[in-house]
């Protein structure tokens, strides 16, 4: 069975399993801020993290070739192959693993990252700060869909995507992937005696079927969102990435709880900043007591990433000033607001300024307005909303426009 059947019939197997289960469970290296934490020393020491579960996929001696080979290619890789289901400590999100990997390592300011995808789980997804200089994220999509690692094993579809990552060329080598799947032939099926029975048959043809379907979905749905959309004249607001407001809010608590641990191992005279990280903890842990949705809880979170740049002295780019579930942004760039003539400089995720770039719509974080209408959350008036007054972190300080407005209304 070919890695591509392996990896849609693993999905499967489980989805079923979790449609069996009453009650997610939890990662046992607990909490994703701890979790990442862990990770992230463990990359100071090795571009190469495997988690357990895959200790014999990538044994020690393929770890140690892998390093090897990211080394040689010069560039600042580092890789993370864990398993990502549901409930664990990244909620099953190659995406927030990814971010919360790269929020702690703040000191490398470029990094190129290459992870375990949730949904796929012998698949990989690339990520790539401050800019997507090295077609990272193309090139380790690209590298699934090659004849070459059809049937490749793990430690060997990695080798290959930090091989196409090194190359630089990565849109290329994924729009060939891409055309090369589109043009595939059909086989064509062996024949069958006459009279014999076929019903044998259906799962030798629903699997494939079923396999080729999701790979060429997720081809296309990767293919449409990382290409160019058609400019459309004005903004388009889309809601937020969080589907379930009740998943955030267990993220911001983590991010809280772990800030607080945080702050509590800092020294005092060797931690410049920990007086503004203990602010900001207090700050972050009195909004999220009285957060009344996404965008309160999304404030935690810019609150939280305030005080750990704090805690490490290194003041690095702030979240994503229009959607700041994108996680931390990649660069600052001019943004001039629909029905204004001022530009503002704002920090932007690599998509959102890719979407600028290309006049797209990026995705926006909405709030609701007197009215009832539903509008991005930095259309709402500075005085009624700190979060646009501060655009979580682009305009203002997050801590600031807090207590700014804590002082005006004693």
């Amino acid at each position: 069975m070919s890695t591509d059947i392996k990896r849609v019939t693993t999905v499967l197997a489980a989805l079923l399993l979790a449609a069996l289960t009453t009650t997610p469970a939890r990662a046992a290296d607990g909490d994703g801020p701890s979790a990442g934490q862990r990770i992230a020393e463990a990359l100071r020491t090795s571009p190469v993290y495997v988690d357990d579960a895959y200790a014999d996929a990538v044994q020690p001696s393929r770890q140690r070739q892998l390093a090897e080979r990211i080394r040689r290619t010069g560039l600042p890789i580092k890789v993370v192959l864990r398993p990502l289901t549901k409930g664990d400590a990244f909620d099953g999100d190659s995406d927030v693993l990814a971010g919360v990997v790269r929020d702690r390592i703040p000191d490398q300011r470029e990094l190129i990252l290459i992870t375990t995808d949730g949904d796929f789980p012998d698949s990989l997804n690339g990520y790539e700060w401050p800019a997507d200089t090295h077609q990272a994220r193309d090139a380790v999509t690209a590298a699934g869909f090659l004849d070459e690692t059809r049937d490749a094993e793990l430690a060997d579809l990695t080798a290959k995507a930090v091989e196409l990552v090194a190359e630089g060329n990565g849109r290329e080598r994924y729009e060939e992937a891409m055309k090369d799947l589109d043009g595939a032939p059909a086989r064509k099926p062996e024949p069958v005696a006459p009279g014999a029975s076929r019903w044998w048959l259906w799962p030798l043809a629903a699997v494939p079927a079923l396999a080729l379907t999701a790979l060429a979905t997720r081809a296309l749905v990767r293919s449409r969102s990382r290409r160019t959309a058609p400019a459309v004249p004005q903004l388009v607001f889309t809601k937020a990435r969080a589907a379930d407001e009740a998943e955030l809010r267990r993220r911001a608590e983590a991010e809280v709880l772990a800030l607080g641990e945080a702050t509590q191992a800092a020294g005092v005279s060797t931690t410049p900043g920990l007086q503004q990280a203990l602010d900001a903890y207090a700050a972050a842990g009195r909004v999220l007591d009285e957060a009344r949705g996404v965008p309160d809880l999304a404030g935690v979170l810019a609150l939280a990433q305030e005080g750990r740049d704090a805690l490490a002295c290194s003041p690095g780019l702030p979240l994503c000033f229009f959607n700041p579930l994108h996680g931390r942004a990649a660069l600052r760039t001019g943004w001039r607001p629909l029905g204004r003539q001022d530009r503002l400089d704002v920090a932007a995720c690599q998509d959102c300024a890719d979407a600028l770039r290309d006049r797209r719509a990026p995705e926006v974080l909405t709030d609701r307005a007197r009215d009832g209408r539903t509008v991005a959350y930095f259309e709402l008036p500075a005085g009624r909303s700190v979060w646009s007054a501060t655009g979580y972190g682009s305009l203002a300080s997050p801590l600031d426009g807090i207590n700014s407005r804590r002082l005006k209304a004693r």
